[in-house]
């Protein structure tokens, strides 16, 4: 049989991908495909989408990607892909694909916000970047400048990003779509073990006997690592047991042992319930077993509480946008709970150990993260509400399941975790995650592993799972936060900003203390006129972000110059007044950084299309324009010192000068083409470098011209070796240790600390943890355990309801935390007129916000549209049939989708589900803008609509 050259090539790409899985392959395909690759050439990469972090091999031929398979040497996925994994290259060949930079401009060819997009040069485009980025600092300072920065930057790229923003622009003002995702996981982490990143590692996953998932659709949101679970569960089914927590049932359920779907934002009281049995029925709880682990708890677990009145992350009395009547009476209905609210009696009881009972008003405090050392008595009496009786009334989530039948699972739950020597792992992700509570819930978890020293063993422990594919590596680990510095540093504190500005070669007090303006807080600021200058990069904001209309209306009404860099023209390019095209992931070199917080590194394949570059050439390009000069000379803060003088930062030019800079010296000089970036050398010849492209450090045949106007031959030096090595010396020797640049191109990623060559897979703990090894010894500890994180490990002491500042501070070196933190209603719940409960979320074909996986044929035909899942009686009621188009409609906004009642998500009488990636089913319009106070986490699991026939 002949074949003609597509299909042989599609032929010998589907053997590859067969045989990484071990299927059997017949002979006559195997040498078709045996000849096709007699030309290929194969290398190692990581996955473009979620955090699991699956390693990939990729196959190019003359200038294209050809192939893609699962590696079968990599730890994570061992030769399998999801769906979206084996699409990988398509993603980079999509008609649409932007390939030049596109400016509004009027029929003269000046800039006009209102014109139409048109072709530019990257000179002119920097020219506009440059014009209105000076403009905003002189209208605003450093917090007129802003980057809405991406958990799917590489990590050379956000590095590049936030040293040019912090140490350049001195502007905190960057923060990324992390902060959707993620942050309360990072502040749970923070509160609970002074530190950042999971205990745990995929490695649970074989050795567990309890699965309990957590607000986590783990069989479409990390597929392959659900592939391990269910592996894990036929290994041993009569064993094994899993346990589904979720909000409505989806494939995740389908091999559950138990099933329970709770009212959304009750998984705090679910937590506080199993809390509850643990404690109350040990001896020293009153009851008549031995439970808790109390050798561990007495040496290694503290217990604490916090405010409980720290509002809902919302815009408050006030604010300008406030003030100026842009939120209409019914979305003041609810941003109001945001200056106080009525204590419900559903969350009375639990809120009454705190000092509020029902009917109380309760004046909130803008989010805090202060807490305080408390007693185990009192911990105890946090949990007293949460009988049996009282939760079940409150969680069970399905109305016509039979309460008995709900308070039996609950029951069951309970003794899975509690059973002596059953190992039990939590994972959750975004329903735990994206919640008004979320920093807390988090937390919960670990109180319960904590009790039970059931966390940082094999097998055993609470796990956050990440969703974006470098949301670790990036955003926390490199630190592209507002508030943060690469490898657990914050920018309020003198002793890191001081260390930074050493590294990165800045003059003491060059870089800004004030770090506050996280993702929600720019688009807030660009509505109130305060950021004037927004650059989107590898992501998606204006379709990502909740209250989504405000925001577009700001980028387009308002006085400012939004610029967005992007493979495809989505919603945030189209919202722009400048696009950039860039370079996508195997056009370039990169490292990401999973869950397991394995760093994996790969090369570039093949050359950008058209005149695309990656994100760290448009950095250099940009810093180019800025000199000591132009940046750092005194900059205004908003608000005043305890003096009530304005806060400023310091001139620095002086001390620059003294530091051999000059005035007209530009941040590229000083930030990227130093004395330590240029000490990398290009070698051609050498591993890893030798037989491949580097457009941002040679150039390339395209020959693009440059933001100089002149042909872009690249920086002259190893820029991706120097950024990640310079990045990784902030976190050697203090726990973060990473191996070092070639190190990651001759394996299949490492899971950090890497010490002396060896990955750690169970932190904290004295046998796997070297740090947890050192900081035993060093305080004479015979524990097992370390929690040597140092983040709030000096706290006042107090009760459930306030500390008692008299007793003064208690050192809490290598301790660990358990929270007493109470059930809590959100802000915005269902009532007569929005009469339905909605939640938002990702399915198994499509990424995030679909700019990339809708332009892959295979996938759009496979789910072409967002659909609104919603019970068949929930449809009936409201007199609409499958298939038919409804109004999703909330206080903020609506959208048109069609119904689906037989689908793959299926949800209890009273919610409905639609998920985000369909532009055409603008979802997060809808959606409220609340947060974690904590966190800034924004809350897109619920939120109360009105589902009308269209």
């Amino acid at each position: 049989m002949s074949l003609n050259r597509r299909d042989f090539l599609k032929n010998s790409a589907a053997v590859a991908a067969a045989s990484a899985v071990g299927i059997a392959v017949p002979t006559e395909a195997q040498a078709q495909a045996k000849e096709a690759e007699s030309t290929w050439r194969w290398d190692k990469a990581a996955c473009r989408f979620c955090g699991t972090g699956c390693g990939i091999m990729l196959a190019t031929k003359e200038g294209r990607i050809v192939a893609v398979k699962g590696d079968p040497a990599a730890p994570v996925n061992r030769g399998l892909n999801c769906i979206k994994g084996y699409f990988n290259a398509k993603i980079m060949y999509g008609a649409d694909r932007l390939k030049t930079p596109l400016l509004r401009m009027n029929d003269k060819g000046e800039f006009d916000k209102h014109g139409k997009f048109k072709p530019v040069s990257w000179e002119r485009a920097f020219d506009e970047m440059e014009l209105h980025a000076k403009k905003a600092l002189k209208a605003s300072g450093p917090e007129g400048v802003a980057v809405f920065a991406s958990g799917q930057y590489t990590v050379m790229e956000g590095y590049a990003a936030q040293k040019m923003m912090k140490g350049g622009f001195r502007s905190n003002a960057i923060d990324p779509n992390a902060r959707h995702c993620m942050a309360s996981a990072v502040v749970g982490f923070y509160q609970t073990f002074g530190i950042d990143e999971p205990s745990g590692c995929y490695d649970d996953i074989e050795i567990t006997d309890t699965i309990v998932t957590w607000g986590s659709n783990m069989a479409e949101m990390h597929p392959i690592l659900w592939s391990r679970v269910s592996d894990r569960k036929l290994s041993n089914p009569d064993k094994v047991k899993i346990v589904n927590i979720q909000t409505y049932t989806h494939r995740t359920c389908d091999i559950g042992d138990i099933n329970i779907i709770f009212s959304p934002n009750t998984d705090l009281a679910l937590w506080n319930y199993i809390a509850h049995e643990i404690v109350f029925r040990d001896k020293k709880g009153g009851g008549k077993e031995d439970i808790i682990d109390w050798d561990f708890i007495d040496e290694n677990i503290v217990f604490t509480a916090g405010p409980a009145n720290i509002g809902y992350g919302m815009r408050r009395k006030g604010e300008k946008s406030l003030v100026d009547g842009k939120y209409t009476a019914k979305e003041m209905e609810t941003i109001s709970k945001e200056m106080e609210k009525t204590i419900s009696a559903k969350e009375g009881p639990a809120l009454e150990p705190f000092g509020y009972k029902e009917g109380d008003v309760m004046k909130n405090t803008p989010g805090t993260l202060k807490h305080w050392h408390i007693s185990f008595e009192d911990y105890k009496k946090s949990l007293e509400p949460y009988t049996l009786e009282y939760t079940a009334k409150i969680v069970k989530g399905d109305p016509n399941e039979d309460i008995e039948e709900f308070k039996k699972k609950l029951k069951a739950l309970a003794d899975l975790y509690i059973e002596k020597d059953r190992k039990v792992v939590s994972f959750w992700t975004m329903g735990m995650n994206q919640h008004t509570r979320g920093t807390w819930v988090n937390t919960l978890s670990y109180n319960v592993h904590f009790m039970l020293n059931k966390q940082a063993l094999p097998g055993n422990g609470a796990f956050s799972l990440t969703g974006q594919p470098s949301a670790c590596g990036t955003a926390r680990e490199v630190g592209t936060f507002c508030h943060r510095l690469p490898a657990d540093m914050m920018v309020k504190n003198p002793k890191h900003r001081a260390k930074a500005e050493k590294v990165w070669g800045l003059p003491a007090g060059t870089l800004n203390p004030v770090g506050n303006q996280h993702i929600m807080k720019i688009h807030r600021d660009i509505e109130d006129g305060v950021v004037k200058f927004a650059w989107v990069n590898v992501c998606n904001a204006y379709q990502d972000s909740a209250s989504a209309s405000h925001w577009i209306k700001a980028a387009r009404e308002m006085d400012n110059f939004i610029v967005t860099s992007d493979g495809y023209p989505g919603i945030s390019a189209k919202v722009s007044d400048l696009v950039l095209p860039s370079a996508m992931i195997y056009e370039k070199w990169g490292a990401y950084g999973n869950a397991e917080r394995r760093t994996q590194h790969w090369r570039q394949q093949v050359l950008p299309v058209g005149d695309a570059m990656s994100d760290t050439w448009q950095w250099m390009e940009f810093s180019k324009r800025f000199t000591v000069k132009d940046l750092w000379g005194e900059q205004p803060l908003r608000g005043k010192n305890k003096d009530g003088s304005p806060k400023k930062l310091p001139n620095v030019i002086k001390d620059a000068l003294k530091m051999g800079y000059k005035e007209d010296t530009t941040m590229y000089d000083i930030l990227f083409a130093n004395k330590k970036g240029l000490s990398y050398k290009i070698d051609m010849d050498k591993f890893p470098q030798k037989g491949y492209d580097n457009s941002d450090c040679n150039g390339d045949s395209r020959k693009v011209l440059g933001g100089d106007g002149k042909e872009a031959k690249g920086c002259g030096f190893m820029v991706h070796e120097y950024l990640f090595e310079e990045y990784a010396s902030f976190g050697r020797g203090h726990g973060h240790d990473l191996a070092p640049f070639e190190v990651y191109h001759k394996v299949r990623g490492l899971k950090w600390p890497v010490v002396d060559g060896k990955e750690t897979q169970w932190r904290f703990n004295v046998k796997y943890d070297p740090y947890a090894a050192k900081a035993a010894k060093e305080s004479g500890s015979k524990s097992t355990h370390a929690f040597y994180g140092p983040l709030a490990k000096n706290l006042l002491q107090g009760n459930l309801t306030g500390p008692d500042k008299s007793k003064g501070k208690k050192a809490l070196k290598n301790k660990a935390k358990i929270f007493a933190r109470p059930y809590m209603d959100p802000p915005e719940m269902p009532d007569e007129t929005y009469d339905t409960w909605l939640c938002t979320g990702r399915v198994l074909e499509h990424w995030h916000s679909g700019t990339m996986t809708m332009r892959v044929p295979e996938l759009f035909r496979a789910v072409p549209e967002a659909l609104c899942y919603m019970h068949p009686k929930d449809a009936k009621e409201k007199g609409l049939k499958r298939g038919e188009l409804c109004w999703v409609e909330s206080r903020r906004g609506k959208v048109k989708a069609r119904v689906e009642t037989r689908g793959r998500n299926r949800p209890a009488q009273g919610l409905v589900f639609v998920p985000w990636f369909d532009e055409k089913v603008f979802i997060n319009k809808v959606c409220l803008d609340a947060t974690c106070p904590m966190s800034k986490q924004t809350d897109y699991k619920k939120c109360a609509v009105k589902i009308t026939k269209a």
